[in-house]
């Protein structure tokens, strides 16, 4: 995640966090916070216990991956490193009765892995709606509700996806998760990356700030600490709702390691003090695979490719285990050629993955935007605060070294890439930055609209973590408004952005075109959110760019 506000020490440096700019009715209900911490511990005194809810991931056309954590013991939490060795049998049913069980099977539990356990289930029918629970001891988990990709050769009339990211449990509570869960229409959910933030409670935000506190409540370093803040966010009923309802589809970014994390270090990571960088990354890798319905791909990371029928080829990138580190602003070494936000493998294998594929729509799933962002002669009254909170020279012009525009070599290579094989219909899916936007990716943003446009890109808000209106404690629209304004100004190819809000997306694909309809919560700080749709924007195909659209999918 970008740090943007400058500092003179650490403790403060690590606090400048914002980035620049199943059905219902089949789902058991879940109880309040409240009532869910004393259900769990009535749960581990009756153990085993399923107290983690149960997950499913990565859908092919003939499987999918399921998830659980069983606590086979009261002193058997997460991290913990106790409790015995346990079998547990999980079941796929046709039916939420389970009167048609079409696959089974039983792994074994153990400390080594945290007490979690995954299923890589095959055999099963493309485009197709199954339920899954688990058992251990004569204690049956919840029962979860998953969907197969259509085959891939299938000509689907449509895919739709739930797309998230960023969610900081300090920040507020996950209602954006409880209404995605609630809708039936949907194939899969895309998590872009910081699904979990490693920060000491009262570090993001700052403690006056805090909703709920983090656990354990020191910064988390170790496989430990790791594992027990997973933990502590699948206690959540919202995303435990979420998980139980549709299959995710996930990516890191930097919070599941540390802020701003690259290949040999972190801004928030102190050698001396917080150990060997390389043994942090590999237990937090650890504890992400352990806990996430996620099928580990290429050298243990998380780029990989999944497809639904012939509509629609997806891309997952990993954007902080191979990157060079991020150099100051306006150092002018964004361009350096030798530096990466990919690697070398990672890029070849995206080019060659985006030429051969025969999908209509080729979609990109990054964690931080590709879309070049200039700041140019802005008011003094705007130009200000976003200096401030953006990181930027007072003096004007700057990129966010921590994005795309920070490794300027990679995103031409790429875009070239584009527009000389002639790919079309390529969509970048991006979080990480805490605001929406609607972006065309133009090759040369300095003679846009008279360059062309290479591809286009749709960016979610946060779920909980804050934006520019929570990070200067004001009221939303105070600076946004005329600041979005200004960035659209220097920025032609951004169509929209929203500074203000906090929520999900909902991605429509179709033969003619990829749609993004925008959905907001009433206040992050209550469990009992409103969502409403705000915005749509959509690619037509062939077109390479976006358009308002006045009324959602759906």
């Amino acid at each position: 995640m970008t740090s943007l506000l400058p500092s003179s020490d650490g403790a403060t440096r690590r606090r400048s966090v914002l980035k620049t700019v199943a059905a219902g009715a089949a789902l058991a209900p879940l109880a309040g916070t409240a009532a869910l911490g004393t259900a769990t511990a009535r749960a581990a005194e009756a153990a085993p216990a399923f107290l983690h809810g149960v997950a499913s991931g990565d859908p092919l056309p003939d499987g999918v991956l399921l998830w659980t954590r069983v606590t086979p013991t009261p002193d058997a939490a997460p991290g913990s490193g106790l409790g015995p060795d346990t079998d547990v049998s999980w079941e796929v049913a046709e039916d939420r009765g389970f009167t048609s069980v079409v696959s089974s099977g039983t792994a074994t539990a153990s400390a080594a892995s945290d007490h979690t356990v995954k299923a890589d289930v095959r055999g099963l029918r493309p485009a197709t709606a199954y339920w899954f629970r688990f058992s251990a001891g004569g204690t049956v988990s919840p029962v979860g509700r998953t969907r197969t990709a259509p085959a891939h050769d299938e000509r689907a009339s449509g895919v739709r996806f739930g797309v998230v990211s960023c969610a900081n449990w300090e920040a507020g509570y996950f209602s954006a998760y409880r209404h995605l869960a609630a809708r039936t229409d949907l194939d899969a959910v895309l998590h872009l990356g910081d699904y979990i933030y490693e920060y000491a409670s009262g570090g993001y935000p700052e403690a006056k700030y805090v909703v709920r506190e983090h656990e354990p409540k020191h910064e988390i370093t170790s496989l430990a600490d790791y594992r027990t803040r997973h933990g502590k966010y699948k206690t959540d009923q919202d995303l435990q709702a979420l998980h139980a309802a549709h299959p995710v589809v996930a990516i890191w970014d930097d919070h599941e390691f540390a802020n701003d994390a690259w290949s040999g270090g972190a801004e928030n990571h102190t050698p001396g003090t917080e150990g060997d960088w390389a043994a942090r990354v590999a237990a937090a890798k650890q504890a992400y695979f352990e806990w996430m319905p996620v099928r580990p791909s290429i050298a243990g990371t998380t780029y990989r490719r999944l497809r639904f029928g012939s509509l629609a080829d997806l891309h997952l990138l990993d954007l902080r285990s191979f990157r060079s580190e991020q150099v100051k602003v306006g150092s002018g070494k964004v361009d350096d050629p030798e530096r990466t936000i990919t690697g070398r493998a990672q890029l070849d294998w995206l080019k060659s993955g985006l030429a051969a594929s025969d999908a209509t729509w080729k979609l990109v799933g990054t964690s931080v935007m590709i879309s070049p962002v200039a700041f140019g002669s802005l008011p003094a009254h705007l130009l200000e605060p976003l200096t401030e909170l953006l990181g930027l020279p007072g003096g004007g012009l700057a990129v966010n070294v921590d994005q795309w525009d920070g490794y300027t070599d990679d995103r031409k290579e790429l875009l070239n890439h584009l527009t000389q094989r002639n790919i079309t219909n390529t969509v970048f899916l991006t979080g990480d930055i805490h605001m929406a936007w609607a972006n065309d990716v133009p090759v040369t943003a300095a003679t846009y609209p008279l360059s062309k446009s290479a591809a286009t890109e749709f960016v979610v808000t946060s779920v909980t973590s804050d934006n520019i209106d929570e990070m200067l404690h004001v009221a939303p629209q105070t600076l946004s408004l005329a600041a979005a304004a200004a960035v659209k100004l220097a920025n032609r190819h951004v169509k929209w952005v929203d500074m203000d809000s906090h929520g999900y997306g909902v991605l429509d694909i179709t033969a003619q075109q990829s749609q993004m309809d925008y959905y907001v919560l009433s206040d992050k700080r209550r469990q009992d959110a409103t969502s409403s749709w705000t915005r749509s924007y959509r690619t037509l195909t062939g077109t390479q760019k976006v358009e308002r659209v006045y009324q959602p999918v759906r």
